[in-house]
């Protein structure tokens, strides 16, 4: 069972959602890094038992996204606010070298605060 990062992020999105048992399971797995048999043994349980607990909470969290689209919907806002950061600093720079506008650089400086408040 490969780490895979895009199960911790959606842990961290819908993880609320799971069973105490599940997220005490992922938790071990992903973020304290313990093996199967390790947390087999701590829990009083077979190793089969922890990987079926975790394939069951690792098939939820995947549905969990395919019906809310939350992490989805992050990386694309995510995508959308360095986009509108590259372009801020374009636009910025073609206002230093022709124009020298106060607004427009005021409003610049602006969208970049509030780009890096909203990344945050």
């Amino acid at each position: 069972m490969a780490k895979d990062l895009d199960i911790i992020m959606l842990y961290d999105i819908y993880g609320d959602m799971l069973t105490e048992k599940q997220r005490d399971f992922i938790t071990y797995y992903y973020d304290d890094d313990l093996s199967l048999a390790e947390i087999a043994q701590n829990e009083g349980i077979t190793r089969q038992g922890v990987r079926d607990s975790i394939k069951r909470a690792e098939a939820q969290l995947l549905l969990f996204e395919e019906k809310l689209g939350l992490k989805k919907r992050f990386e694309e806002l995510k995508s959308g606010l360095e986009e509108v950061s590259r372009m801020t600093e374009i636009i910025n720079e073609v206002n230093m070298k022709t124009i020298l506008s106060r607004e427009i650089n005021d409003a610049t400086t602006r969208i970049g605060v509030i780009v890096r408040m909203l990344s945050e």
